[in-house]
């Protein structure tokens, strides 16, 4: 039974990103990938709803629902809107089933989302923090924050989003931690709830590391989980595996071909990609241009996935044209992002693999060894490959400012692509003021975000067979008018309000103090009557234990003096009792109008008179001095004696701490003392909002580099798949349709396309009940097990008994009795004289999957010449050879594949035929009565 439901990313929506499925394969709960939307968005209109101004609302109740109940996460990309909410719900939801990805996917993901939670952090208030003190505003209405983190305002203002669920960097780093990687076809035997199932990933292209995960069940057959694919060749990657390359009839991955469900994308089913070639030149020549005319481009980019392809072509593009212009790329992961990717050569294609090319653009052996020379510390392969040399590293866009001004040429690459928060939307308030300066993008952008809305704005001004679904390249266009953009950012404190901030931290920490000083005299006041409680119960304690035990007993208020007789008072407030001729009583006083009781040797504590059992003629508690016993009692068990279990876990501590080294504490003290000092305390500061009208006065282009499939590989290698159902997800309404009718063309092509829509839940299959049989001996002794694959199977046919010395019943074989037998003899009414009875004959089952390609790769080893023809059709003998005589076509045989499983062999009597019959019966396993 398989359950399939949407959380986010469905089919036939607007919004097709972030991607998360939640998919049961029995009682196994996987969630397929777990992506992040972008959490700011341009306000909508006034009059939108709250689901507009809130996209992210349903999708994250929905994974916040279901996230403790997971018990297996698959990740295929690396970037936001695939991995992007993993490490928030890893550490507030409990999202922490085993996850498995590749090793580029775990390290890109990572930095795509500490790039993007740290840009959001350092401008707006998330909603995760604690409030200010004294809980006043500050002048723009936001809450006064203290020095570490910054607070949530207590009553948000009207209209005002709800909180977004973004994790701080150390939960990043630690979610991305546990993640399980693994190698493209390894398979992955999982264990624990999980057992019986097997993932294996694939290349997928697209990304660094992109993965098919192939899901093997036992009960549920074969799933493919397969989104944002690339069958293309790109610079720095290989194409999809699910197509072979090379190949000159092409074709599906063997291994990938026929599952049982395909859960798949089609958002571009109903796009034309222009021809990469025409692409390329097109960015490349609009760059050049730009440059050449003493102006400057914004190239709007990802942190980690797609700003190689980019990064790697304008680096050959510099190299070849030898421009000396700088390509600026603006963000705070770039160089370690470089410094994970230098690493994984192996998993890199294209040909950023091969030889590396010289300043004019032509390998030169002398030339690299010189650089290698010259670069001690970037003599690895991946550093030699990855140098950019061209490229500069900004953090922020005023360190951009200062290194050059804004009339300085220049290319800059700025994070993120969708313009809704961090450098490129501060980048692009600036520079679309400029003219002639151009804006390009390279893709779509989520919508809601300021790059879908520049993106729509520019298709709509191309004509109607230039538009970018089209296959056509279209022209750049000159921006006008005027655009409101709201702008956030982190300023610090100044003047009245950080005095005003300073002196609420200061009450803050004096009230803080006062509470713990209190907090610890509670503490030593219940330690202290702890350990007389203690003392009370002690078993074995000589007589210096004894007198200790009594001078504790008699408590700190009281001092004896038996040298002179006299005796302190607790305090300075406490008199004498005096009786009617003003003599003390020696024994009494009061003390805040409290008669207190005092005897020779005095009792533990202050004693007041109170009532009591015993009473006196006025009804006033009788008082008797007597000496302060304290009564031991040994505390035993059934064995003899109580076991300390604090004794014990302080002795294991105690052995664990020895086990460490003491070189290993002094490093870990060191690293910390040095990770303190490095890490400067953030000043008090505040989130301020502010809006800017932008004058457009720039250009905008955009070029399709994101890297996938376009709709004629889609309706291409999808039938070729031919899957046996298939699920579409991650697709506008248009594309659904478009494909699900593509499909719906083709007569092999499956029927059962489900397209669900968000939280819709799909089944496929049928619930089975499983029943447990114990197989005697004697039945197991009569089996004949055929071999397939990995497995013995047989045929069983028995009766089932019921034994007293087990619950579970027992299949023995079935015994034919005398009157079955004599039945069975018996002659029928009208049989001719010298007939025999009729037997039935054993029944026999075929049982796998016969493939044309590997009974033609059979045949061939054996000498039997064989060709595919036609749809389903394998001629075997001599009609696959060319240029033989009709007489010989006696010796061929066609196998053909008809629907539900058949296979029909046609053919005359002949050596070949009986080759090619035993080659077939060799590839399925044979199971006889």
């Amino acid at each position: 039974m398989i359950t399939f439901t949407p959380l986010s990313g469905a089919a036939g929506t607007i919004r097709t990103v972030p991607l998360a499925y939640l998919l049961e394969v029995d009682d196994v709960r996987i969630l397929l990938d777990c992506g992040s939307p972008d959490w700011c968005p341009e306000p909508p209109a006034g009059d939108a709803d709250e689901s507009e101004s809130l996209p992210w609302e349903k999708y994250c109740d929905a994974l916040k629902e279901c996230a403790p109940t997971v018990d297996l996460v698959l990740l295929s990309h690396g970037d936001l809107s695939h991995s992007g909410l993993y490490p928030y719900a890893h550490a507030h939801w409990g999202l922490t089933a085993p996850t498995y990805t590749t090793l580029p996917v775990q390290a890109m993901a990572r930095v795509a989302v500490t790039e993007d939670v740290e840009a959001i952090r350092d401008e707006q208030d998330v909603g995760d923090n604690t409030p200010s003190p004294g809980g006043e505003s500050a002048a723009d209405g936001s809450e006064s924050p203290s020095p570490e983190e910054p607070p949530i305002s207590p009553t948000p203002k009207p209209g005002a989003k709800k909180r977004r669920y973004v994790a701080t960097a150390q939960q990043v780093i630690d979610a991305f931690e546990s993640v399980n990687v693994l190698r493209y076809s390894q398979p992955c035997h999982l264990q624990g709830k999980c057992q019986g199932l097997t993932i294996i990933p694939f290349n997928a292209g697209h990304s660094l590391g992109g993965t098919i995960w192939k899901i093997r069940s036992p009960t549920a057959g074969t799933i493919l989980y397969a989104v944002d694919m690339n069958h293309m060749k790109e610079r720095h990657l290989d194409g999809t595996v699910l197509i072979r390359q090379g190949s000159a009839s092409g074709g599906v991955f063997e291994t990938l071909a026929r599952p049982d469900l395909l859960i798949t994308d089609a958002e571009r089913a109903n796009v034309t990609t222009a021809r990469r070639k025409d692409r390329d030149a097109a960015l490349l020549d609009c760059v050049t241009a730009t440059l050449s005319s003493r102006n400057s481009l914004l190239l709007p980019c990802d942190s980690s996935s797609r700003v190689l392809e980019l990064l790697v072509l304008l680096d050959q593009h510099w190299n070849y044209s030898r421009l000396k212009y700088p390509i600026c790329l603006l963000s705070r992961t770039g160089q370690e992002m470089l410094t994970f990717v230098r690493s994984m050569m192996e998993w890199f294609g294209g040909t950023i693999s091969k030889e590396d090319v010289g300043e004019d653009g032509k390998p030169d052996g002398r030339r690299d060894r010189r650089r290698r020379d010259d670069d001690h510390d970037e003599d690895a392969l991946g550093a030699f490959a990855l140098r950019f040399r061209h490229v500069e590293f900004f953090m922020n866009a005023e360190s951009l400012m200062q290194a050059y001004s804004h009339k300085d040429p220049k290319l800059i690459l700025a994070v993120p692509a969708t313009l809704s928060h961090g450098p490129s939307r501060s980048i692009f308030a600036k520079f679309a003021e400029i003219p002639d300066n151009v804006v390009l993008l390279t893709g779509r952008g989520e919508p809601g975000t300021l790059g879908r809305l520049l993106f729509d704005k520019w298709n709509d001004s191309q004509r109607e067979e230039a538009k970018w679904d089209r296959g056509r390249i279209g022209s750049n266009i000159m921006m006008d008018g005027v655009l409101r953009l709201e702008m956030h950012s982190k300023v610090p404190l100044q003047g009245a309000e950080l005095e005003e901030f300073l002196a609420k931290e200061r009450a803050t920490r004096e009230k803080e103090a006062a509470q713990q000083a209190a907090l610890a005299r509670s503490q030593r006041m219940l330690e202290a009557d702890e350990a007389d409680s203690e003392s009370d119960t002690d078993t074995d304690s000589g007589s210096d234990d004894e007198e200790n035990e009594v001078e504790r007993s008699l408590g700190d208020d009281f001092m004896d003096t038996a040298e002179d007789g006299k005796r302190a008072r607790p305090n300075g407030r406490a008199k004498r009792k005096r009786d009617a001729n003003g003599l003390t009583d020696g024994g009494d006083w009061e003390e805040d109008g409290v008669t207190r009781i005092s005897f020779d040797i005095y009792l533990k504590g202050n004693v007041a008179k109170a009532t009591s059992f015993f009473k006196s003629a006025d009804g006033q508690t009788q008082r008797f001095r007597m000496f302060p016993y304290v009564e031991k009692k040994r505390r035993v068990d059934e064995y003899g004696e109580t076991v300390d279990v604090g004794m014990w876990l302080r002795k294991g501590k105690a052995l664990e701490e020895d086990a460490e080294s003491e070189e290993t504490k002094e490093a870990k003290r060191r690293q910390q003392e040095e990770e303190a000092k490095k890490a400067p305390r953030e000043p008090p500061s505040k989130f301020v909002t502010s809006y800017v009208e932008v004058q457009l006065a720039c250009r905008l282009l955009f070029v399709d580099l994101e890297g996938l499939n376009d709709g004629r590989a889609v309706k291409t290698i999808v039938p070729q798949v031919n899957p046996r159902k298939m699920i579409l997800v991650h697709a506008p309404q248009p594309a659904t349709e478009a494909l699900i009718e593509s499909c719906a063309n083709i007569r092999a092509m499956t029927k059962e396309i489900f397209a669900p829509s968000q939280g819709e839940t799909v089944q496929i299959g049928q619930h089975t009940n499983s029943f447990s049989i114990s197989l005697s001996d004697e039945l197991l002794a009569s089996i004949k097990m055929s071999r397939f694959e990995d497995n013995e199977i047989g045929y069983v046919s028995g009766r089932v008994s019921s034994l007293a010395s087990s619950t579970i019943p027992v299949l023995e074989p079935a015994v034919v009795t005398h009157l079955q037998d004599a039945a069975a003899r018996k002659p029928l009414r009208g049989r001719m004289l010298g007939s025999r009875p009729t037997q039935t004959l054993p029944q026999s089952t075929m049982i796998g999957e016969l493939k044309l390609t590997s009974l033609k790769s059979r045949l061939a080893s054996v000498g039997v010449q064989a060709e595919l023809v036609g749809e389903g059709v394998l001629i075997c003998g001599a009609a696959a050879k060319r240029g033989i005589s009709t007489d010989a076509l006696g010796d061929s045989v066609a196998v053909r594949k008809t629907a539900r499983g058949r296979v029909e062999l046609e053919g005359s009597v002949s050596d070949v035929y009986h080759v090619v019959r035993r080659e077939i019966y060799s590839l399925l396993a044979l199971v006889a009565a």
